[in-house]
């Protein structure tokens, strides 16, 4: 009895864990499909390595959904379609962009949504289109395809400058030249004691120079005191030239002139009439009524 109580109870157990899983199972699925989705679509020019249904969609680096279904173009072969499922509190905008990305140079590819600017209005289907179109850009991987022509080109340019920079004649002109180079470092360090010197001697002349400087402070400013009284009588000498002593000088040389004159016409009377100036004029001068 006490084997088939244990049997009993096992069986119970068991149907009870299947029971709990089923319902599990249930309300996952559930959840899952009762979970709202909006669907966007984009354009991709050339191949489209990678993608799949299930693909991984980002928007800004984050997961918010998967690919959902990818087709041709019926109005243009080098086109694919491809529709993506992604979260509904997105407002993805008319700026956003789309490209395929990679996980590294060999993880898997993905979908990668750009999120536009803040200012662009929410992107919408337009007239004839099942669901809103994001533009669609090159992926850093075609950019890199694409530009690596232009690169070798450049390469293979910068390759063949070099080559011709290289050439025997310049190898030879760089040899002569570092010979020369060593030939003058090694005079340089045979006159390091002559060199030494030359720096001992200008620092001696400098320090000398410095003490010249100091003794001929005192002489500038003597020099400075002479230039002060100059400008000193240069003013003086202005002052007197713009003032009444002028005027003045004028009037004494005038009256110096005056008493020159004066003197001469005097010298010269008394060298004509010298008595004159002792007794006077004696001379009588002519009287008409006296008798002869």
């Amino acid at each position: 009895m006490e084997t088939k109580a244990n049997y009993v109870a096992v069986g119970a157990f068991v149907l009870a864990c299947v029971i709990g899983l089923v319902i599990t199972i249930m309300w996952l699925a559930g959840a899952q499909y009762s979970q709202e989705w909006v669907y966007y679509q984009t354009y991709f020019k050339g191949p489209v390595t990678g993608l799949g249904k299930g693909t991984v969609t980002r928007y800004n680096g984050i997961d918010v959904g998967r690919v959902t279904e990818l087709k041709f173009n019926p109005n243009d072969p080098q086109s694919v379609i491809v529709t993506m499922q992604v979260q509904p509190n997105l407002n993805i905008r008319e700026d956003s962009q789309a490209s395929i990305e990679s996980q590294g140079l060999t993880g898997g590819s993905y979908v990668e949504i750009s999120g536009g600017t803040a200012k662009s209005p929410v992107l919408t289907a337009k007239e004839g289109q099942e669901y809103p179109v994001i533009r669609a850009k090159q992926s850093t991987l075609q950019q890199l395809e694409q530009s690596a022509p232009e690169v070798v080109a450049k390469l293979n340019i910068a390759v063949t400058r070099l080559n011709d920079v290289l050439n025997d004649q310049n190898r030879k002109a760089f040899s002569n030249v570092l010979a020369n180079l060593n030939e003058t470092s090694s005079a340089i360090a045979k006159r390091s004691a002559d060199i030494d010197a030359t720096i001992r001697n200008a620092n001696t002349a400098t320090a000398n120079l410095r003490d010249a400087s100091a003794d001929l402070k005192p002489t500038l400013d003597h020099v400075d005191v002479t230039v002060s009284k100059f400008n000193k009588v240069a003013d003086d000498a202005d002052a007197f030239l713009k003032g009444d002593a002028l005027s003045q000088l004028s009037s004494l040389i005038n009256e110096m002139r005056r008493l020159v004159t004066s003197l001469t016409r005097f010298s010269d009377q008394l060298n004509r009439e010298p008595t004159k100036l002792l007794f006077g004029d004696r001379r009588k001068g002519y009287d008409p009524n006296e008798k002869k």
